[in-house]
């Protein structure tokens, strides 16, 4: 079923080595989201290669009514001193009785899987790397090509990067087997990283994604009120532009301090041609609680303006020429608490085994919606229902080996 609890699982999920390009299926706080962490990691990269690991990873959202959960694999190997690879196996098993689907459709479970590669080639200071990521899901398939490349100067305390993504993806419909949609992504991207003392590390970044084709979801509607009674409202189909184009600055910084610690935060302005405006800000700490056991400690805000054509109720039918009532494109923020912990083992190796480290992480959200409303709440006119808020548990724990 296409819906938003899709993008639900991309936030839970930062193990990958190729990059992810969201889809249009993923909502758009998680887009974003991501394409900030996305940044962050690859402009902080120096000019080397990935050494070889294998990880395995176990994801969990619980929240809204959605359960997301499954297992991903990812495995890197270098080839020779200037060419290594990766390959990722990962998966969505979903279970989804959220607000969006209940007061419009039934409960549903779903499989998506996505299979992940890439190359890397080092020529001195460059790196270059190419990568293909294909998802496929009973009602949607993606396939994503990327290209970036990083170059370290100035003694290698400055790395900038630049990449470029092409994705192509098909929009299904269940039980419409002459439902079929295009949808194009184009994406471009710069980022710099600058030491700016042996404590203190810069990244700035900025990403452009222009969107055309079906960008809309073929199950979701949008509400107006009955003209022959008040009291009521009646459903049609969401209608959105075929093209769209986003913009996403982002800078971070983490400080070391002198006891091993280290503290982060991060900012990212977020805006497209369909008047959304987001602000992110984040904050972390580090902290080395004894030499093989690390601590870490984050806080996240969110905040997020309407789309131009949003509205939780429209006063008559085909009020305007674009609708849409997506709770992802209302006026909506979320706070998110978050906890890691981060085990290293087998530090001095072991036969083929360089060493190891076991990693779980807590996400807590809690998502407060502004003008979007819980249509389970009856016997109120329409438009009066409360304001719908939810929260949701992000799960990830995974183990890493170094061969």
């Amino acid at each position: 079923m296409y819906g938003c609890v899709h993008s639900a699982s991309k936030r839970i999920f930062a193990l990958s080595s190729t990059q992810f390009i969201p889809s249009k299926k993923t909502s758009e706080p998680l887009k974003k989201f991501f394409l900030l962490q996305l940044i962050f990691i690859s402009s902080l990269q120096a000019a080397v290669l990935p050494e070889d690991r294998a990880d395995i990873l176990y994801h969990s959202y619980d929240g809204g009514g959605a359960e997301i959960s499954g297992p991903s694999y990812l495995v890197r190997k270098k080839f020779s001193e200037s060419v290594s690879a990766s390959v990722n196996h990962y998966v969505d098993n979903v279970s989804s009785a959220s607000i969006d689907v209940i007061t419009r459709a039934s409960p549903y479970t779903e499989e998506r899987t996505e299979n992940s590669v890439s190359v890397d080639y080092l020529h001195e200071k460059t790196v270059m790397s190419l990568g293909m990521t294909e998802s496929i899901e009973n009602d949607f398939d993606a396939t994503t090509y990327s290209f970036n490349i990083s170059q370290d100067m100035f003694g290698d305390l400055t790395t900038v990067g630049m990449g470029f993504a092409l994705g192509d993806n098909i929009v299904g419909r269940n039980g419409d087997d002459d439902f079929s949609e295009d949808v194009d992504v184009r994406s471009y991207r710069i980022s710099l990283s600058q030491v700016i003392t042996k404590d203190v590390v810069l990244a700035l970044a900025f990403e452009t994604i222009t969107d055309e084709g079906f960008l809309n979801n073929p199950y979701r509607s949008v509400r107006y009120i009955d003209p022959e009674n008040a009291l009521n409202y009646i459903y049609q189909a969401e209608v959105y532009p075929n093209t769209r184009t986003s913009n996403a600055s982002a800078i971070r910084a983490k400080y070391y301090l002198p006891f091993r610690a280290a503290l982060h935060g991060g900012f990212r302005y977020f805006t497209d041609s369909w008047g959304i405006e987001s602000q992110t800000f984040e904050l972390g700490y580090t902290w080395p609680y004894r030499e093989d056991l690390i601590l870490e400690f984050t806080y996240r805000l969110y905040d997020q303006t309407k789309a131009d054509f949003y509205s939780d109720l429209f006063p008559f039918e085909n009020a305007q020429n674009f609708l849409a009532r997506d709770k992802e494109m209302s006026t909506f923020s979320s706070n998110t608490l978050g906890l890691g912990v981060h085990y290293e083992f087998l530090k001095n190796g072991t036969g083929l085994l360089k060493r190891g480290s076991l990693n779980l992480s807590w996400d807590y959200i809690d998502f407060q919606y502004d003008d979007f409303r819980d249509l389970t709440v009856t016997g109120v006119p329409p438009g009066q229902e409360p304001l719908y808020q939810q929260d949701a548990n992000v799960i990830r724990a995974y183990v890493s080996i170094w061969f």
